[in-house]
């Protein structure tokens, strides 16, 4: 599907931009220099008659955004959480896009369900709803199951949604060659590589098999957490393209003044979000990828309900412990300590100065502490955040995407239920528990048990791995003879030592 005709797609996206007045919007909310702004309109302004029309009813942005299709949507879903960064205004008009998108017909969705069920909707559900919310991918209903007067939440695919994505994403592939072309100083964030995490990502949430997965995994690691619920998933009505879980009931988290009226604390719940998310993050090394207001409810006694498991994190134990170590020393103020931390994971290459990148974070990270919340600009705090990572080579990590996209939603969202939140406060028990619990004498006796038990499974081998490494020991190829025996024979020695160590830690455990 890649190739020259994704011209035409990024052409119709500035044209639409332009029909729509979300350019001029766009171009204020960043307050770009004027150089920047005639080169956009020169490129865009000849190719508007081109650009699709969209809802004239909604705003300028949220109308070329659901004009172009769903992964632009998706773009404007995680804008509408930051408030601090695209303004009050626009957040609150970008939210339309979280639930409230138009609805395919019932009769579509109907058959789609029969089809992926094998049965009719009648003969499994004694009620089932309109639409009760639309986003980019699906639309949900409320319904009632016939069997068990159950009632849940029945989550159907846009029909055609996956051709749509990939048509989209080809366009970005573009997109993201061109720009790397072009600005070879943006080689460095490796856009062709985020395009494709992206695409990872998004293709995954078109299978709600795999969210009906990720939704009963999440609820078993997170059954533990005071003040947090996950719907649970029915899997008999469940499917590829058709998703059944219980009904959550409770008031958006979006809803402020509904928030309010109901007496519920919005100061702790935004302290709550923050913390839940780190711990899923830091604690299981499995987070919810995708936390706007639009996917959390807050329940009657104030339990925090998340729903819309399509889009999931994952990082393995090692990142965990860079991620904290690094949030650990901002938290502190120990800057020393958090470049070390890069160059440690090989997060900045080797031959850049050590002291100078660490008087850089501190610029970075001193502006923050002492001031009042209402005043720090993020948007002043990436950009400075971007010239530093330039400065010093840093490569984006593909790995850390989606945790550090969802960690910008979530403080959205925290902020948006408490602006004088303080981000830093609220972190620090939740990462100096993960610390004490991970980094430390007991992790590292951990880690050697887990060591032991990997090398115990494989101590039916230990003689024909010992056997293969003599025997290569004792004829080595002739050019290398003299170079590698030695060399070998210590290798051998460690084999057999670390083999025959880790079976008796394996059967002591």
């Amino acid at each position: 599907m890649r190739g020259p005709h994704n011209i035409w797609r990024l052409i119709r996206t500035g044209a639409t931009f332009v029909r729509t007045g979300a350019m001029t919007v766009v171009l204020e909310a960043m307050d770009a220099p004027p150089r920047m702004r005639l080169a956009l309109w020169a490129v865009s302004w000849p190719f508007t008659f081109l650009g699709l029309r969209g809802d004239p009813a909604l705003p300028p942005l949220t109308r070329a955004l659901t004009a172009l299709g769903p992964a632009y949507i998706k773009f404007g879903q995680i804008l509408s959480t930051r408030s601090d960064i695209v303004g009050e205004v626009l957040a609150e008009q970008l939210k339309y896009l979280q639930d409230k998108l138009p609805p395919f017909p019932m009769a579509e969705a109907k058959a789609m369900i029969a089809a992926e069920i094998g049965a009719p909707v009648e003969s499994l559900f004694s009620a089932f709803s309109e639409p009760v919310a639309a986003a980019s991918i699906a639309q949900v209903h409320r319904a009632r199951v016939l069997e068990t007067g159950r009632d849940v939440a029945v989550k159907v695919l846009r029909p055609g949604i996956e051709r749509a994505f990939r048509r989209d994403i080809d366009a970005f592939y573009l997109a993201a060659e061109v720009i790397a072309y072009l600005a070879p100083f943006s080689r460095r964030l490796r856009p062709v590589e985020v395009i494709a995490h992206f695409e990872g990502v998004v293709m995954g949430e078109l299978d709600l098999r795999l969210e009906s997965s990720a939704a009963s995994e999440f609820a078993d690691n997170t059954k533990g957490d005071a003040g947090f619920q996950i719907p649970k998933p029915v899997w008999a009505l469940s499917g590829r393209s058709v998703m059944t879980l219980d009904w959550a009931e409770g008031l958006s988290l979006a809803d402020n003044a509904a928030l309010d009226a109901a007496g519920h604390d919005r100061p702790a719940l935004a302290k709550r979000v923050l913390g839940l998310f780190l711990s899923h993050a830091l604690r299981d090394g499995l987070f919810h990828g995708d936390m706007h207001q639009g996917n959390l409810k807050v329940a009657a006694n104030g339990d925090i309900i998340a729903y819309d498991f399509g889009i999931m994190g994952r990082i393995d134990e090692y990142t965990r412990r860079v991620y904290a170590e690094i949030l650990m020393g901002f938290i502190s103020r120990d800057y020393r300590r958090v470049a070390e931390v890069h160059f440690e994971a090989g997060y900045v290459p080797a031959d850049r100065d050590i002291d100078e990148f660490s008087r850089a974070l501190r610029a970075v990270g001193e502006p923050i502490f002492g001031m009042d919340a209402t005043r720090m600009s993020m948007a002043r705090l990436l950009a400075f955040l971007f010239e530093v990572t330039e400065k010093f080579g840093m490569e984006t990590r593909t790995e850390l995407i989606l945790l550090q996209r969802t960690m910008v939603v979530v403080e959205g969202v925290a902020r948006e239920l408490d602006p004088q939140i303080n981000i830093w406060s609220t972190a620090r028990p939740v990462v100096e528990s993960y610390i004490a619990h991970s980094i430390g004498p007991l992790a590292t006796l951990r880690d050697l048990a887990r060591a032991a038990r990997v090398l115990t499974r494989f101590g039916p081998r230990l003689p024909q791995l010992v056997e293969a490494a003599l025997i290569r020991q004792a004829a080595p190829p002739p050019e290398t003879k003299l170079r590698t025996r030695p060399r070998r024979r210590w290798l051998v020695f460690a084999l057999v030592g670390a083999a025959a160590l880790g079976f008796a830690l394996g059967q002591v455990l």
